[in-house]
């Protein structure tokens, strides 16, 4: 085969992939009921929102006199707040979440990538622009840009862990990180304390195997890098479960503690929950109600 031909069927088998993520991800974001706009409040905008009563400080010339003429009260009327929001989202891409324990099991790149899609089909509909951290996709609103992100979180890359991309962040935009962050602690701290820097708030979710979070292996096993770089072999696996899960317990905490500090969520999903589940969390914890 040329190698015309051969980046022709590579191309093909990518578009492939593309309508199929697209679709489950509409399916899963259609879950999440977001009535006329999903982050509400009040501020600048056209459209009505509520009434509420004159406050000090408020403006004459802000009040309805209709609906204040049916009482003896004062009332002023809100319009929604409509200022479009950016937000920014990392998904791991790297070798370490093609991993699945069972063949009934997604892999966390899997379930990443869908999650992070849903996540940007719900903030599109919402009124708010998405996009990448880094340079590589701005936020921009409108189906070509959830196109643009479906392609590229149908890419992987070569490299074993994956650090967050912590470029190009817009000050005061919100976040979203989605990975194992089984990888160097250094760069997801270095990354948080830049958006911290710029006012930048937003959410952790650490996607695992359940096989990563119970270590159900015993006697002789070879621990294999999804992507080849790294082995151990041990005739006694049963007994390095305490240290992994150990050091497992202390990774979620430091993500826990960095979060806190940084004014950022953190949860750790696993491949065996719903995906509705996830999803539903991040929505909350991106408009600021989870905890």
């Amino acid at each position: 085969m040329t190698p015309e031909l051969a980046l022709r069927a590579r191309a093909e088998a990518e578009a492939a992939r593309l309508p199929p993520l697209l679709a489950r991800a509409e399916k899963l974001a259609g879950t999440v009921l977001l009535g006329d706009h999903g982050r509400r409040r009040a501020g600048l905008g056209d459209d009505f929102w509520q009434y509420r009563p004159l406050m000090p400080g408020d403006s004459y010339r802000s009040i309805d006199w209709r609906r204040s003429a049916r009482g003896d009260s004062q009332f002023v009327k809100d319009r929604e707040w409509q200022i479009a929001q950016s937000v920014l989202l990392w998904v791991d891409r790297a070798a370490s979440m093609r991993f699945a324990s069972e063949e009934k099991l997604p892999q966390k790149a899997d379930r990443a990538r869908l999650l992070g899609l849903a996540v940007a089909i719900l903030l599109n509909r919402g009124g708010e622009r998405v996009g990448l951290t880094g340079f590589t996709l701005p936020p921009r609103r409108g189906s070509e840009q959830l196109l643009r992100l479906a392609e590229y979180f149908s890419d992987e890359d070569a490299e074993e862990y994956a650090a967050p991309e912590a470029r190009g962040m817009i000050p005061h935009a919100r976040a979203v990180f989605i990975s194992d962050f089984m990888g160097d602690f250094e760069g997801v701290e270095a990354a948080l304390t830049k958006a911290a820097d710029r006012g930048v708030r937003g959410v952790l979710l650490q996607v695992l195997d359940p096989a990563e979070e119970a270590f159900p292996y015993r006697g002789r096993t070879i621990f294999q890098s999804v992507g080849g770089a790294m082995a151990h072999e041990t005739l006694k696996a049963n007994d390095l479960r305490d240290r992994y899960l150990e050091r497992l317990a202390e990774r979620k905490d430091r993500l826990s503690h960095l979060a806190r500090l940084t004014g950022w969520h953190y949860e750790c999903h696993h491949t065996s929950s719903t995906a509705q589940s996830a999803l539903l969390w991040l929505w909350r914890a991106i408009d600021g109600g989870a905890a």
